[in-house]
């Protein structure tokens, strides 16, 4: 099959989930978001099921490529370099990243009923843990995995109310500034009277 197509159609699948999710997410949608005749997603992804896990897999292949470009970037060498690093990971869910998070949400909730796509999505979530807390040990914090997952689940907590932009939620979460937001994050787990040691603890 003409890859170029498929990956067309994986995108435009990942746009409709995000704009219609999952009741939306059909092969008839997905034609048309992608522009292309009658029955071609049907041709390369047969079932919804195989819909589900090709925009699985397209958010795993756009996960790898942000953190190949944070990569690239290098690591943050203080705590000044986390909190940028942090900050933007938080407003690209509000901006460029919005479609793919969506989508991505969606996909957990099917995933509670499928194990099959709960595996795959379990690959983004674990390497996240360990990326973020590889950061936060470059930055010189006092890491323990405990102060490194709790970190990480506050930035995925984070998300939903990002996306869903409540004009209540967002200030009463301290998300209506995301550089306060950060910092009051950071000073939670590593207060600034510790002392700035990787792996103390």
């Amino acid at each position: 099959m003409n890859q170029d197509r498929r990956d067309l159609l994986r995108d435009a699948a990942v746009d409709v989930l995000a704009a219609a999710g999952a009741r939306g997410l059909t092969h008839r949608a997905v034609d048309a978001a992608a522009d292309v005749p009658p029955g071609t997603a049907k041709n390369y992804f047969p079932t919804r099921d195989g819909l589900l896990r090709a925009i699985a897999e397209r958010c795993v292949e756009q996960y790898h490529r942000i953190t190949a470009e944070l990569a690239a970037a290098g690591p943050p060498t203080d705590r000044a370099g986390l909190a940028t690093l942090l900050r933007a990971l938080l407003a690209n869910v509000a901006g460029p990243g919005r479609p793919r998070m969506l989508a991505y949400l969606e996909l957990q909730s099917e995933a509670a009923r499928k194990p099959w796509l709960s595996e795959i999505l379990d690959a983004i979530a674990a390497a996240d843990f360990a990326g973020l807390e590889l950061a936060q040990r470059a930055a010189g914090l006092p890491v323990t995995p405990q102060r490194a997952a709790t970190v990480t689940l506050a930035l995925h907590a984070a998300i939903p109310h990002l996306l869903a932009n409540g004009p209540s939620t967002l200030p009463a979460a301290g998300l209506d500034d995301l550089d306060r937001f950060v910092a009051d994050l950071l000073d939670t787990v590593y207060p600034t009277d510790e002392r700035q040691a990787p792996g103390l603890g």
